[in-house]
C-alpha cells in the first residue's frame, strides 16, 4: 500500500487533475497508474516528475523501444517490481518480443555480475578507455 494512499482523479485538486489529464492525453489512455496517484499528494513533485519523464522519453536519437528497454534494464537492476511491470508493458507495446526480453535479461545479468567483480577486485580503468572516443 502506498504510504499516503492513492489520490484518485475524483478527489484530486485541479492542479493534479491537469497533470492526470495530460498523462492520459499523452499516453492515449483513460486511466492513471498507481505511481502517479501515489506521488500526486505532492503536486509539485507530480508535475516535475511527469514533465521530466515526458522530456526524457520523447522521440530523440534513441527510438521509443530502446528507451523502454534501457528503463526496464535499470528497473531490473534496481529491483523495482512496479517499474519492471510498467516498463515491460510499455516495451511490449513498443515492439519488444520474448526473444528481446530474454536477451535483455542476459545482458542485465552479465553487466551486474561483471560490475560487481570489477568493484570487488577494484580494477583500475585502462588508459585506452579513458582516451577513447
Amino acid at each position: 500500500m502506498a504510504v499516503f494512499g492513492l489520490l484518485e482523479y475524483q478527489e484530486a485538486p485541479p492542479e493534479v487533475r491537469a497533470v492526470y489529464d495530460d498523462i492520459m492525453k499523452t499516453r492515449n489512455t483513460d486511466w492513471i497508474n498507481n505511481f502517479w496517484k501515489a506521488i500526486a499528494h505532492d503536486p509539485a513533485l507530480l508535475r516535475r516528475t511527469w514533465e521530466s519523464l515526458k522530456q526524457v522519453m520523447a522521440p530523440g536519437a534513441l527510438d521509443p523501444l530502446t528507451k523502454e528497454l534501457i528503463y526496464l534494464a535499470v528497473s531490473v537492476t534496481n529491483q523495482c517490481a512496479y517499474c519492471i511491470a510498467s516498463h515491460t508493458a510499455a516495451a511490449r507495446k513498443a515492439g519488444m518480443t520474448e526473444e528481446m526480453f530474454a536477451e535483455l535479461m542476459a545482458v542485465v545479468g552479465m553487466a551486474n555480475q561483471t560490475n560487481r567483480l570489477v568493484s570487488g577486485y577494484q580494477v583500475e580503468i585502462d588508459e585506452a578507455f579513458r582516451t577513447a572516443g
